[in-house]
């Protein structure tokens, strides 16, 4: 048996997984890393630890694979996370600023008035969520980085590009994933934009090059499992840039939607898009032959939001989940206006309270007696993320055509209840794909030729057979709950407006 070595690098943990060539996960290791937070919207992680606890999960890994014939890495990580390190011994001179941090968001407003060029030629919105604000903060406040800019040896650029010169000891390269968070890479021309350098004040001669999604990054060098295999780093990508290559090739048809502490909505187009705002423009692949690109919105309180309203209630999640399904349907439920991380798209409001509107029934059986008023507000929550990603559905058929379907991923597509509503209200049906959709979508792409090209990664399932996945269809509810949701959904649209 042959397989591919799969990293995934996120905000809470590095991962490392052998995906066999059935595109099953066969083995797995993961190590926690931490986060530190500040006061002024500071969130960083130690770059050295990020670089170490890969190697120690890659490592670990190999070692449970067996015999396993391992073809080849790919390596996916978090989008909009920076360093900056020194080019030559390859030590880091910042920490790793994650996406989430906003520290340099004032400085970032200055260029307001160039909103409208940034966004052509990037295809995203001027967020202080991307990488440029982080480098400049660097660039003025780490003395380290002064010295190594004045010394010629700095580099800086995304995670990625620090993460796969660590493990392999070559070069810094920039994949198009990752560089195109950085407010820098233009998605026409899939290079670093001389213009944009200019404007932000950041030296190409800082950047790593920039390099197709699919090439040889070099072979890590992770100790003796490693060294022993001579494994070749063969695809770089962004954690949510992978996921469409874990159900075959990318379908424009189709809206691909990973569930986890936030919704990630994206659909694949074979032309770039112009005008994509109020989405984002992002790219999936791209190499000398082309791109592929999609459209991509976001839904920040997904997973979040349940955590907080787990917190707040002092109920445990665990007991709620298989509560939904005994809710009455003729249930009237509350409304919760979802503004946790704030209103991604299409509204990018940085700011948003959240508040339930409503009380229901109060008990969940239709009776009234109270003693449900936590599980109906549960329920809400829930709604409020499809009723979010509704929206963006929307927004996104009315740019690309007609949708066919939507593949669902990540830990909150497991639920029925939210499933069966999705399928409701976007009106197509809704399959359940692998949960993690990151880590065999970044297998595809490191060893295409692995996999046979008539399977789903994953569920071992011919891609033609695509409906043999869990399948949600729109009329699964009955018409009168049905139309109380789609009430509610509108209700909820004019409480955001």
């Amino acid at each position: 048996m042959r397989g591919v070595l799969a990293l995934d690098q996120g905000g809470h943990a590095s991962r490392a997984c052998i995906v066999d060539e059935r595109g099953e996960i066969v083995a797995e290791q993961q190590v926690a890393i931490a986060t530190a937070h500040g006061g002024d919207g500071e969130v960083e992680h130690n770059a050295d630890e990020i670089a170490a606890s890969l190697r120690t999960a890659a490592a670990g890994v190999l070692r449970d694979a067996g015999d396993l014939v391992i073809e080849a890495a790919g390596l996916a990580t978090q989008r909009s996370t920076i360093v900056c390190f020194d080019r030559r011994s390859g030590s880091a001179l910042s920490p790793a600023i994650s996406w989430q941090d906003r520290r340099n968001a004032a400085w970032l407003q200055g260029f307001a008035p160039h909103t409208a060029r940034i966004g052509e030629l990037t295809g995203l919105p001027l967020s202080p969520h991307y990488g440029v604000g982080k480098m400049r903060w660097c660039l003025d406040h780490l003395p380290a980085v002064r010295r190594a800019r004045a010394a010629g040896d700095l580099g800086l650029g995304p995670l990625a590009s620090y993460l796969m010169m660590r493990l392999t000891g070559g070069a810094a390269l920039a994949d198009p994933a990752n560089a195109s968070r950085t407010l820098l890479w233009d998605s026409a021309e899939r290079d670093w934009s001389a213009e944009l350098l200019a404007l932000f004040g950041i030296e190409r001669a800082w950047l790593p090059v920039c390099t197709p999604t699919r090439t040889l990054y070099g072979h890590l060098q992770l100790g003796a499992a490693g060294a022993a295999r001579g494994i070749a780093l063969c695809a770089v990508t962004g954690d949510q840039s992978a996921i469409p290559f874990a159900f075959g090739a990318p379908d424009p048809t189709c809206v691909y939607i990973n569930l986890g502490t936030g919704a990630f909505i994206q659909r694949p187009l074979a032309v770039r898009p112009v005008a994509a705002a109020p989405l984002l423009a992002s790219v999936l692949l791209a190499d000398r032959m082309g791109a592929l690109y999609s459209l991509e919105g976001t839904v920040n309180g997904a997973g979040a939001a349940i955590s907080r309203f787990v917190a707040e209630a002092g109920v445990p999640e665990a007991a709620l989940w298989p509560q939904l399904e005994r809710l009455a349907p003729a249930l009237v439920l509350p409304l919760y206006v979802n503004g946790i991380g704030g209103l991604g798209s299409p509204y990018w409001r940085a700011q948003q309270a959240s508040y339930f509107v409503g009380d229901g029934d109060g008990n969940g059986d239709g009776h009234g007696n109270g003693n449900g008023a936590a599980l109906q507000r549960f329920a809400a929550v829930l709604e409020s993320i499809v009723f979010l990603i509704a929206i963006n559905f929307d927004l996104m058929r009315s740019r690309g055509g007609a949708l066919s379907r939507v593949i669902v991923s990540g830990g909150l597509s497991r639920s029925d209840w939210l499933c069966r509503r999705l399928a409701a209200v976007l009106g197509v049906p809704v399959l359940r794909g692998a949960q993690e959709a990151t880590v065999l979508g970044v297998a595809a792409l490191a060893a295409p030729e692995l996999f046979d090209s008539d399977r789903v990664a994953g569920a071992g399932q011919p891609r033609s057979a695509l409906s043999a996945l869990p399948r949600f269809e729109p009329d699964l509810l009955p018409a009168a709950e049905r139309a109380a949701l789609a009430a509610r959904r509108a209700r909820f649209e004019d409480a955001l407006r």
